[in-house]
């Protein structure tokens, strides 16, 4: 026994976690020569201990061995840097090519959500007022009908109206920390689907594999929490102005939601997703299909955004086909038995949005564990009205889509299909319980797979008190700057439409002229207005709802080279000279039958009373 082979797994604040084989008759001080090739670190400078907090040192010692320390498989031990050796190992980090170096996030450099922060702070208890029938004690004392519950008490969520069937995530926290050792072994570890690198036992696969590097089996479980709680739309014109584009082209569409994460009191310890804003990518769409195409302007929309206070808090897409038209009614054929909620293609692309957007977790070696981005899907519901339907997958389904695992099914789109192995690929068995006739639990190979097992749903709704982060949500739809990468339907962000609509603002109301998402964005990546070293300014006084901060961009120059421009697209410059070949007062050439816009210098055709490329008018 003392002979065998056992992994260990090692965690460092600097380098993440990293597997070390080693044998339980080991010396110490061979273990820790090999902890030391294997971290790149300085003879000195650090120590190992096999507990979090920095107890029970593993000391150097030639007549000491592993089996001593009473270390087994897959224990994890904790290496702990001091000032110096902390110094002098981000130094060789810095002369690491990022390639070679690992991609886990260190847990004390983790970076959590406001919200966490805010939620991991609190009590969390559910308080119960007295029972006036059962407690038979003074108003001081607490007994069991009156003593407060732990927010993940299930005989409480089910008696909610309607119930929580979902724990939220720091309530599965709170449960994972709550007993005798408060959760001092909880490490939440992201599942891997593919073999480890690195074993010299055999040759890579398909040559060979063996238990060591060989990735577990996955039983699918339904999740018992959910990152986030609620969806809620600030107002009804966020989801309003988005739905137009189906009901004028009848094709389906897609966005981007826009908001932020804030605590939600309906469920304990609960997060909300609030949404402010829907950006719309570019994309191809039918009545039955969406095809996303890259996005040039996609960090700069981010970086709008931010400055904004908002952030990206998951996607949307409609799937609605029109009942009755004369009284507005749509088809239900999502949600119910004989349907599906999400099919397996879309909950795939939920999973790579939700691998996209990690959720930072300190309890995680890995410094993330899932996420909360969220999907919300525009459908008919049984009374064939619109309705806003909101899920997240799994964890486990982001694993199997992460590591490129899981493919839909042809013809039935509440299925999805597992991956066998190939020469190119190891793909572990996957497997998922279900009741058979005779309501025996079974076990299934999950090939194919219901869905079903990887979704946790999320109320959406819009808010009982609306709020307006931008003020042109006030407004009718009309009225509004037109949204982004809707030229199909005859929608174009351009210099007329920016003209067009600031001239329904009287010169007191450019605050709130401002105040449109859509607006923000178009004048933040447009290359023809030159408001890129001064936009910050606008950005603030929307996000502060600043009257002042306001005044000063309009008195910018930058700004009043804008209204210039927009003053010559009204008529109100200068006509050109008639003479051919001759410049008038605002710089116009025109040569023959061509003129050159001043804006971007192209040579325009007589004709045209806008610029072809630039489309600032001629003036």
């Amino acid at each position: 026994m003392s002979n065998s082979n056992i992994v260990l797994r090692i965690q460092s604040p600097l380098h993440g976690t990293k597997r070390i084989d080693t044998k339980l008759s080991e010396t110490i001080t061979v273990f820790l020569e090999k902890v030391q090739k294997l971290f790149e670190v300085g003879d000195t400078g650090w120590d190992l201990f096999k507990e979090r907090n920095s107890k029970n040192f593993l000391r150097a010692s030639r007549s000491k061995k592993i089996v001593d320390y009473q270390l087994k498989h897959g224990d994890m031990l904790y290496m702990v840097f001091t000032n110096k050796g902390k110094e002098e190992t981000e130094e060789n980090m810095a002369g690491t090519s990022s390639s070679d170096r690992t991609t886990t996030i260190p847990c004390g450099d983790v970076h959590e959500d406001e919200v966490d922060k805010v939620l991991r702070g609190e009590d969390g208890k559910i308080y119960r007022k007295r029972n006036e029938q059962l407690c038979r004690h003074g108003p001081q004392g607490k007994c069991l009908h009156c003593v407060p519950l732990e927010p993940y008490d299930k005989e409480f969520l089910n008696s909610c109206d309607p119930p929580i069937k979902f724990l939220s995530f720091h309530s599965y926290i709170r449960k994972l920390t709550g007993g005798v050792d408060k959760g001092k072994f909880v490490n939440l570890e992201n599942i891997s689907c593919k073999i480890k690198a690195g074993c010299k036992e055999h040759p890579p696969w398909p040559g060979g594999i063996c238990t060591k590097c060989q990735p577990n089996a996955v039983t699918l479980n339904r999740q018992e929490y959910r990152h986030v709680d609620n969806i809620m739309f600030e107002n009804p014109a966020v989801a309003d102005k988005f739905l137009n584009f189906w009901r004028r082209s009848g094709h389906q569409r897609l966005g981007i939601l826009y908001g932020t994460y804030e605590a939600h009191k309906d469920v304990p310890l609960g997060i909300r997703a609030r949404v402010a804003a829907i950006y719309e990518p570019p994309q191809a769409a039918t009545m039955n299909r969406i095809e996303l195409k890259p996005d040039p302007r996609e960090a700069a929309v981010n970086a709008a955004a931010e400055k904004l206070g908002l952030r990206r808090v998951g996607w949307i897409f409609t799937d609605l086909v029109a009942d009755d038209l004369s009284k507005g009614t749509v088809k239900n054929f999502r949600g119910n038995i004989d349907s599906h909620f999400l099919s397996a293609e879309e909950c795939i692309m939920a999973a790579d949005f939700q691998n996209r957007f990690p959720n930072p977790c300190t309890l995680s070696p890995d410094g993330h564990f899932g996420s909360k981005f969220v999907t919300v899907v525009v459908t008919g519901d049984n009374d064939n009205q619109i309705h806003f339907e909101g899920y997240q997958v799994s964890n486990q389904c982001m694993a199997l889509v992460r590591d490129d695992c899981l493919l839909p099914t042809k013809d039935v789109p509440q299925l999805g299909y597992v991956k066998e192995s190939s020469n190119e690929q190891y793909v572990p068995d996957v497997f998922y319980k279900e009741k058979d006739n005779y309501n025996n639990e079974v076990t299934q190979l999950a090939r194919p797979l219901p869905v079903e097992y990887l979704l946790t749903t999320i109320p959406a709704a819009f808010a009982s008190d609306f709020s307006y982060t931008f003020k042109s949500n006030e407004q009718i739809a009309n009225d509004s700057f037109p949204v982004e990468n809707r030229e199909n339907i005859g929608h174009t962000q351009d210099f007329a439409s920016l003209t067009k609509y600031l001239e329904k603002f009287p010169p007191n109301k450019f605050l709130e002229a401002m105040s449109d998402f859509h607006l923000l964005i178009f004048l933040a990546t447009s290359d023809m207005l030159p408001l890129k070293d001064k936009i910050d300014i606008l950005f603030k006084a929307v996000k502060d709802h600043d009257e002042k901060l306001a005044h000063d961009f309009k008195k910018t120059e930058e700004w009043a080279t804008v209204e210039e421009m927009m003053s010559a697209h009204d008529g109100s410059m200068p006509a050109a000279s008639a003479d051919s070949g001759a410049m008038n007062t605002s710089g116009l050439s025109q040569v023959g039958g061509m003129w050159t816009c001043v804006h971007c210098t192209f040579i325009n055709q007589v004709s045209q009373s806008v610029c072809e490329i630039c489309s600032l008018p001629r003036p």
